[in-house]
């Protein structure tokens, strides 16, 4: 499976191609459309997730609910599109209007974001050029992608959950729902305004997101992601383009503002010895093998 994506922020609608999903699986739109909602949920979120009203539409490789082996094809419009037709449009300027004249010209780069690179790298003097693309509203295909791999996930019995366990260095209790498992979890944090699994710490969350809101700046975090029925072997470890962990850390990566991942104790395990980062193996007749523990962020732990 491989996917596309195009469009701008505030272009007229944002694009995706996906590649490789077997025939006959079932895919609606509403199934797609849950999951970018979830996006534009939660406490403390921006003007923009306001303004738009994410639905998708299929409009190829899907025929009666069913994929059909052949590329899929994603689409979701920019409802804020009716306000940027002159700044954003398609058509080539009129020879008597100046590109210097256009409104919401960006010429300072903002720090932390590609502004400043990509327009040394493409040449562009306006850096609207840039952040159009290399913008938060790009993560809109990339859930919509995100939902119909589920989807496929789903047929073979794997199920994922993401929450949230730290905001502005409020941390959860591992232990409020370590005994849980990825249906109960995501059970809690639908209903959770931060979509975090500890009721205490979330409380803390949204506390402290108005605290920072009001002084007009923002929070970091750190989202957690649990993968059930996932059998050994997926992935391989004879090139590096093929481990599984080496790829999920490429993707991660690769959405803005993201600047770290971990698996299982991940960061923490260059303070300890080698001795306490191993998961021990074990072996029974009920069970087959099995870990011990989970600090490689691999195993269940049992």
């Amino acid at each position: 499976m491989r996917f596309f994506t195009a469009g701008e922020s505030h272009g007229p609608q944002l694009t995706a191609i996906i590649e490789g999903l077997p025939a006959q699986m079932p895919l609606t739109v509403e199934m797609i459309n849950t999951e970018l909602k979830r996006r534009q949920g939660g406490h403390g979120r921006g003007r923009r997730m306001q303004i738009e009203k994410d639905q998708v539409l299929i409009t190829s490789g899907v025929r009666h609910g069913l994929t059909l082996g052949s590329p899929v094809t994603l689409t979701v419009m920019n409802d804020d599109w009716k306000h940027w037709t002159n700044i954003m449009g398609i058509e080539p300027l009129p020879d008597d209007i100046n590109p210097e004249d256009i409104k919401r010209r960006i010429t300072r780069p903002r720090p932390g974001h590609a502004d400043l690179v990509g327009g040394m790298k493409y040449g562009h003097r306006d850096l609207r050029n840039v952040l159009e693309r290399s913008s938060a509203r790009e993560t809109t295909m990339r859930v919509a992608i995100g939902a119909v791999a589920k989807q496929f996930l789903r047929q073979l019995g794997i199920k994922t959950v993401a929450h949230v366990t730290e905001i502005g260095g409020i941390t959860t209790d591992p232990e409020s729902y370590a005994a849980l498992n990825v249906d109960e979890i995501r059970e809690i944090i639908e209903q959770d305004p931060v979509y975090c699994a500890d009721e205490v710490a979330s409380s803390k969350m949204v506390a402290a997101i108005d605290d920072i809101k009001g002084r007009g700046d923002t929070l970091g975090g750190v989202v957690e992601v649990v993968v059930e029925g996932c059998p050994p072997g997926i992935g391989s470890y004879v090139q590096f383009d093929r481990k599984m962990d080496g790829r999920l850390a490429g993707a991660m990566m690769s959405i803005n503002a993201f600047k770290g991942v971990e698996f299982g104790m991940g960061f923490k395990m260059a303070q300890n010895p080698g001795s306490e980062v191993h998961d021990e193996i074990a072996w029974s007749e009920e069970l087959g093998y099995y870990r011990k523990s989970n600090r490689l962020g691999g195993w269940k732990v049992v």
